[in-house]
């Protein structure tokens, strides 16, 4: 009988195993046992990601496994610590990210997200810089309902920019790259961060974003959220294809082929189908419950949930398509993981002391004025971007802690929490590795690695300007602080 190993890296998970291991018993003298122990499966979890040494839900589980074998949270019998294993998957923010991924795959079945595409790009692209807004435009749309950036841009978004860029005779891997392909691709890749980050379902990291800001008094909704991000999100999107514009340089400028190619692609498509048309109206009863839903008394799950029952009901999706998206299942286990494993952090404690102690280091800079601390705290949590290949994996280790050193140093919670949670989703451009999209856009061949980091920095630069200035005054206006 053999035994297939081939999605386990041995080697890698036998040398965690053993660093694990060897820090287990090594507890510092000043921090309690169980959030030593509870620290370590954590850390141990999101370095299982980092380093792909099994599929991500396979991670998860086996995180949870092990904080349930080892009694991690310290409970007093063998049930209890099964219970707070398991208690991460008890969380709403789980359910509602993993039914909007159901949502997001009828974008896909039923050609609803490509057609809205080809629209924008039908009606917006003459230039070469008006087929960057169509996309932007696209991407907007579909992302409140499509809690993987990665599906929506690599999935929906990425094959019309290439295929754009083929029909202009711009050709991954040669000069003639700089036509087009070059420029659109960066353009899709910068605009989905910041869709990722305009809305809570939008970013399966968001979700958990909003539980661990929860943990020092910040409570967010689904429309406030949006409410939060918008002002500063929508320079941004005015902003960065323009930006990205004057860097890449496209060699092409006016492409009013496009146009026949938008059309050529819907005509293949042919007329509106039924079940897209459900999927629209669905849609568009999905915003309105989730922008209205503190007004209507209906919770944002709870509309997710109706919203999945209306295209089951329908037909539009079937309980095969439910239980073939694989990618929703692998969130529930993982992030019901991660959740769980920090929210014991911060409810033994470890989060507060970790905070407070590099407050403490910090505290010469405390009488600062806030926002000048602010701008140095939210570039030091970006740019550690750099060493990490999974924004939500940053987001699980280090956002509590960045918020808890924020408050410590006299920072206002609410335009902290925000700043750090929105510059989760926009330092996901900053390298090719650090976001499971850039594969999928560097591996066209459109841009060298110089090319990519290049614009990756500026952009982010320019983002953090924007949100800094505009999103203190957005959140100052809105009462925030």
């Amino acid at each position: 009988m053999s035994t297939n190993t081939s999605n386990v890296k041995i080697n890698r998970l036998v040398g965690l195993v053993i660093v694990a291991t060897i820090l287990w018993f090594l507890k510092p003298a000043d921090i309690e046992i169980n959030q030593w122990h509870t620290l370590i499966i954590f850390l141990s979890t999101i370095m299982g990601i980092v380093l792909n040494v099994m599929p991500i839900g396979a991670v998860g589980l086996v995180g949870i496994a092990a904080f349930a074998l080892f009694n991690a949270a310290g409970g007093t019998t063998s049930k209890e610590a099964i219970m707070d294993a398991l208690s991460g998957f008890d969380s709403y923010l789980i359910w509602l990210i993993v039914v909007a991924f159901f949502i997001a795959k009828g974008f896909i079945k039923t050609g609803f997200g490509k057609r809205v595409a080809l629209l924008m790009v039908k009606y917006m692209g003459q230039r070469t810089l008006g087929l960057a807004y169509g996309l932007s435009i696209a991407d907007l749309i579909l992302a409140p309902a499509t809690p993987s950036n990665t599906a929506r841009c690599g999935g929906v978004i990425y094959p019309i920019a290439s295929s754009l860029a083929l029909s202009f005779d711009s050709k991954p891997g040669d000069p003639s790259r700089k036509k087009m392909g070059s420029f659109l691709i960066a353009s899709i890749g910068n605009v989905n961060d910041i869709t990722a980050a305009m809305f809570v379902t939008a970013y399966a990291a968001n979700p958990l974003i909003l539980k661990l800001a929860s943990g020092f008094g910040v409570d967010l909704t689904w429309g406030s959220w949006f409410m939060a991000a918008i002002g500063p999100a929508l320079v941004s999107l005015i902003l960065v294809p323009f930006v990205l514009y004057i860097i890449m340089k496209p060699e092409i400028k006016k492409t009013p082929e496009a146009r026949v190619f938008a059309e050529k692609e819907l005509e293949k498509m042919g007329k509106v189908s039924r079940d897209e048309i459900i999927m629209g109206v669905t849609f568009i009863g999905l915003l309105i419950m989730w922008i209205f839903g503190k007004q209507l008394g209906i919770h944002s799950t709870t509309t997710a949930l109706v919203g999945l029952s209306a295209l089951l009901v329908s037909g539009v999706l079937t309980w095969d398509d439910i239980k073939g998206e694989k990618a929703a299942w692998d969130t529930l286990i993982w992030f019901s993981a991660l959740l769980m494993m920090a929210g014991f952090l911060n409810k033994l404690g470890f989060t507060k002391y970790f905070g407070n102690l590099i407050g403490e280091e910090l505290s010469f800079i405390a009488d600062w004025n806030w926002i000048i601390i602010l701008i140095i705290l939210n570039a030091i949590y970006t740019y550690i971007h750099y060493f990490f290949a999974s924004g939500t994996a940053q987001v699980a280790a280090l956002y509590a802690v960045f918020i808890g050193v924020g408050v410590k140093l006299g920072i206002p919670v609410y335009p902290l929490a925000l700043m750090l949670g929105f510059s989760s989703s926009l330092y996901c451009s900053l390298t090719q590795y650090s976001h499971a999209r850039g594969p999928i856009l560097f591996g066209s061949g459109y841009l060298t690695t110089g090319e990519w980091w290049k614009a990756g920095f500026i952009i982010n630069l320019l983002n953090q300007c924007i949100f800094v200035v505009i999103g203190l005054l957005w959140w100052k206006l809105l009462g925030l602080y």
